[in-house]
């Protein structure tokens, strides 16, 4: 157990839903009704194994009255997902710290169809950490450096850091090049969500992202980026990219949505977490850590 009324199973916790006022008479109806993917009969099939419970760990049967407010705790249960082809590298493991270097494609924790295939549910599988939990996020399609909270009691420490931008953040990136372009030393903009809830736009008003941009080396069409985002929102560096006509190389989202399923394992977005450096808070010692991986130019 982990603080949790369910224990984990195959690397993965329960899910968690609040039930809110409503009519239903029973949970199961409301389950139901919820989570219209799962037929009633899994439902009660789940409750009569034991596998749905409240927050005190008390049984969920198909027949017990609907309560407002009540936590009710499950497995997620998934069809078969496609395994990403792709191994994660510990970089640094201690007491208080994991650090991995992600490959593409691979989700740093469970989200949509992927869970087993997500990097959080790998490693604590693989090293029977139950309280992991990352400290930050980078993008599916992203490789490169994550870190990872091995114990609760630090763990705010750690998110601070990010909260207070006190982590130095280094990434490469691949784009087209004809030398037309002016290259910012530092691009600011307003960030919103798109039309499309997978995308991000830049919209007037008050700029809440910031990336510091330099070109490392240029040849045949190609350049290398060196970008340092100051601030975290979500898909930053390839909405500022595309927005300077230097859309990533195989970025299927920016500057134009491919249709889904256009994903190719041979092709991952040249995209790299390089290297994060903080003083730790713990000790007070500088800590760096760099990604073993490379992007070819």
């Amino acid at each position: 157990m982990t603080g949790l009324p369910l224990p984990t199973r195959d690397g993965v916790g329960p899910s968690r839903v609040a039930l809110p006022p409503g009519p239903w008479a029973t949970i199961a109806d409301f389950l139901a009704q919820r989570f219209t993917a799962i037929p009633r009969a899994t439902w009660d099939a789940r409750m009569q194994a034991g596998e749905v419970v409240d927050a005190h760990g008390v049984p969920v049967t198909p027949d017990r009255p609907y309560q407002p407010r009540l936590h009710v705790f499950y497995y997620r249960s998934l069809d078969i997902e496609r395994t990403v082809p792709f191994e994660e590298q510990v970089l640094h493991r201690d007491e208080h710290l994991l650090v991995v270097d992600k490959p593409h494609f691979l989700p740093v924790a469970p989200v949509g169809k992927y869970v087993q295939q997500s990097l959080l549910v790998r490693l604590q599988r693989r090293l029977g950490l139950d309280q992991l939990a990352p400290l930050h996020r980078i993008d599916r399609e992203t490789a490169g450096v994550v870190l990872f909270s091995v114990q609760p009691a630090t763990r705010h420490a750690y998110h601070a850091l990010f909260a207070a931008r006190e982590v130095d953040k280094q990434y490469e990136a691949i784009v087209p090049w004809d030398g037309t372009v002016a290259l910012p030393a530092v691009r600011h903009s307003r960030l919103v969500e798109d039309v499309h809830f997978m995308r991000m736009r830049e919209a007037e008003g008050e700029p809440n992202s910031e990336t510091r941009f330099a070109l490392a080396e240029a040849r045949d069409g190609w350049a290398r980026l060196r970008l340092a985002p100051h601030t975290g929102r979500r898909h930053q560096l390839r909405v500022h990219c595309a927005a300077l006509g230097l859309p990533i190389r195989n970025d299927t989202l920016y500057p134009v949505l491919q249709p889904e399923g256009a994903e190719d394992f041979e092709q991952p977005l040249q995209l790299l977490a390089k290297s994060l450096a903080f003083r730790d808070p713990i000790d007070g010692s500088p800590r760096e850590f760099a990604s073993a991986r490379s992007l070819a130019l």
